[in-house]
């Protein structure tokens, strides 16, 4: 049983129709008045309780004296793309910022959801990282920016990628929460949700368990960022690698697929004349070697203070055609929005930079 008192920050959305209900009845009204506030929260999309007409006005300033809220974000900024991609900046209620991508095409409206502010991986081609972690997002701020998605292409999102800022497995619950609550509750199928991870040593079995304990079963996508065929390489690309080889990486990924069935992809940023020549494209094909995957390979979005270089078409296709003749699924994700500042991280240190 929840009442007011256990609400998460104070916020209503995160919460299922039957805990809506129960809340309801906790505050003196009838369960109807739960599936009330379901509706206009989740199909609705409504950022204030003042927008929910049907609720007794009595109630609603009840509530607000208690400091009760939706537990919706301000949208800071928006910045569209010539391709149509727009980036959202989003504040939250205790003024942090918040990064989440809109990236829209005829049949799909796909969005890249962060799961922390700031992150503490420390990947060095990655701006989110920069400033290191402030804080894990909620399940109402996680939520919440598939709905500011939603609200701004008057459409509902179709697909959802936790490849935003954070790392996804160091908020595993509240995550897998989000999870249960985009497939429950806005109707976005699990076969449509990736999460996307650098790797943390022993959480990839912890998720598989939790994810099978908190969902029934797993369709969603597991995407490993790799970035690297060999364990030297990757730690000079990415810190914690030397506390979680590449070795051990694999063995998870495997155990992984044998508790939920699923098979894992990997992502593989191609930084040009560091990891992206024939001797790398060999050594990730024998890493691969025996394994079900599939991979992505993701051309660099070049940031501030670092000096990687993005990929020539000729060594993209060259990779890609080396993977492909040895048997490896291989695709390449097309880069979107790179004339506003796509990389992750990049619109909140500017922001940030300004205050």
């Amino acid at each position: 049983m929840i009442n007011s008192l256990t609400l998460t920050n104070n916020t209503l959305l995160g919460l299922s129709v039957e805990e809506l209900e129960q809340w309801a009845q906790d505050e003196g009204q009838h369960a109807f008045r739960g599936r009330q506030v379901y509706d206009w929260v989740y199909k609705k999309g409504v950022r204030d309780l003042d927008e929910i007409s049907v609720l007794p006005k009595e109630w609603k300033h009840a509530l607000r004296k208690k400091g009760v809220s939706i537990g919706r974000m301000r949208i800071v900024e928006k910045l569209e793309a010539s391709d149509k991609t727009i980036k959202f900046l989003l504040e939250t209620n205790d003024s942090e910022y918040v990064e989440t991508v809109a990236i829209p095409t005829d049949k799909r409206l796909t969005v890249c959801v962060s799961s922390q502010i700031g992150c503490p991986m420390g990947c060095h081609f990655c701006a989110t990282g920069k400033n290191g972690l402030r804080r894990s997002l909620q399940v109402n701020e996680i939520l919440d920016q598939v709905l500011t998605v939603n609200e701004v292409f008057g459409r509902r999102s179709t697909n959802v990628v936790f490849m935003g800022m954070g790392e996804p497995l160091l908020n595993l619950d509240t995550v897998l929460n989000s999870i249960r609550c985009l497939n429950t509750d806005l109707g976005i199928g699990q076969r449509r949700i990736t999460l996307s991870t650098v790797g943390v040593a022993d959480t990839m079995p912890k998720l598989a368990e939790r994810a099978l304990d908190s969902l029934g079963r797993v369709q969603f996508t597991l995407a490993v960022s790799l970035h690297a065929p060999n364990q030297k390489l990757r730690e000079t690309l990415i810190p914690s690698a030397s506390q979680y080889p590449l070795k051990k990486l694999l063995e998870d990924c495997r155990h992984y697929f044998s508790i939920t069935g699923r098979r894992v992809s990997f992502e593989y940023i191609l930084l040009g004349q560091l990891n992206d020549k024939p001797e790398h494209a060999k050594q990730l094909v024998e890493l691969l070697s025996g394994f079900q995957s599939h991979v992505n390979l993701i051309p660099y979005n070049p940031i501030e203070d670092e000096d990687f270089q993005r990929p020539t078409m000729k060594n993209m296709n060259r990779f890609k055609n080396y993977l492909q003749t040895r048997g490896i699924a291989v695709s390449f994700r097309s880069s979107r929005g790179l004339d506003q500042n796509a990389a992750c991280g990049q619109l909140r240190r500017r922001q940030e930079s300004i205050h």
